[in-house]
């Protein structure tokens, strides 16, 4: 048998390995965006955490990643921003640092849906904790709606949930406009990943008049960390906007990897495909560059397979 505290050291060395992924968003007012972003972005790097946040003045959203001291340092400064104290954010662990760099970048919103008038520090939909979303989604009289987008929806979705094939959040207003219609009388049940874009459109919603509107507290990861397999109405993977591209329940990274041409998610078939050259092509994007473009991701695939012979990390991952 090995000697018990040497074993115990080996486990400690292994659990001190993993990093924390700390996915977050917060709706609040910055009145001067630009004068956080760089003690921000210091921190962060100093502190080696590595992942991309964004400013914007109705608040901050992002994922990042790093040791377990880091990521409680950079929560920290978070916190004591103004308005953030009361910052909520889901965690997630990686035995492999999930992004090449720190990014902070200030924008227009945190999330993009070109509605001047939404405001989800005004008012929201109904918060439907994880345990009880199943019941929610099942009664007949509720029409369930995934505010993702097409590709995201492609890869996994809720049972019965309707697909608006939106390819960016922006279309979403323009959707409800022309699919309202279909929903006199019902309910209506939405959810994303995380929950920030169902912050928007469930203020969205009210504002055009429907009188009940509910939304998944913490969004699907906190639904595939909480909800049994046995028990769960989630089919298929989630998609992350990081280098571990879907993760299933207990938020487990999937067998997906991302076209680094186009940005999609791939499944192992995917990329059995003739049309799939790594880094360059799939079956989704194959007629959509032209080969000057195709050129340069090759270059761009060959920079990253001769950093990785090197042990290093190419920033075009």
């Amino acid at each position: 048998m090995p000697d018990r505290p040497l074993a115990l050291r080996a486990i400690r060395v292994q659990q001190s390995t993993m990093l924390t992924i700390a996915a977050l968003y917060h709706f609040t007012r910055f009145t001067d965006p630009a004068s956080l972003r760089g003690p921000l972005a210091k921190l962060a790097c100093g502190l080696g955490v590595k992942g991309s946040l964004l400013l914007a003045p109705e608040g901050i959203n992002g994922t990042i990643a790093g040791t377990r001291e880091g990521i409680d340092a950079v929560l920290a400064h978070i916190r004591a921003l103004p308005g953030c104290a009361d910052l909520e954010w889901k965690e997630s662990a990686s035995e492999a640092m999930p992004f090449g760099r720190m990014k902070v970048r200030l924008k227009r919103e945190i999330v993009t849906m070109g509605q001047p008038d939404v405001d989800p520090r005004a008012r929201v939909g109904h918060y439907v904790e994880p345990a009880d979303w199943n019941d929610l989604i099942s009664a007949p009289d509720v029409a369930v709606i995934d505010t993702r987008n097409d590709y995201e929806v492609a890869i996994g979705t809720f049972e019965g949930a309707i697909d608006p094939g939106t390819t960016s959040f922006g279309d979403f207003p323009a959707w409800w406009e022309a699919n309202k219609h279909r929903f006199h009388n019902k309910r209506i049940a939405m959810f994303c990943t995380g929950g920030i874009r169902c912050e928007k459109s469930t203020n969205y919603l009210l504002g055009q008049g429907v009188d009940e509107v509910y939304h998944l507290k913490g969004g699907i990861l906190k639904y595939l960390e909480e909800v049994p397999r046995d028990q769960s109405l989630w089919h298929g993977g989630c998609f992350v906007f990081d280098q571990r591209v879907s993760v299933g329940h207990g938020l487990v990274p999937g067998d997906h990897r991302m076209c680094h041409a186009c940005r999609r998610p791939l499944e192992p078939v995917d990329r059995a495909r003739p049309e799939y050259e790594e880094g360059v092509s799939c079956h989704h994007c194959i007629n959509e560059f032209d080969s000057a473009r195709r050129a340069r991701f090759r270059e761009r695939q060959r920079q990253i397979v001769l950093a990785q012979s090197r042990g290093e990390r190419h920033l075009g991952q």
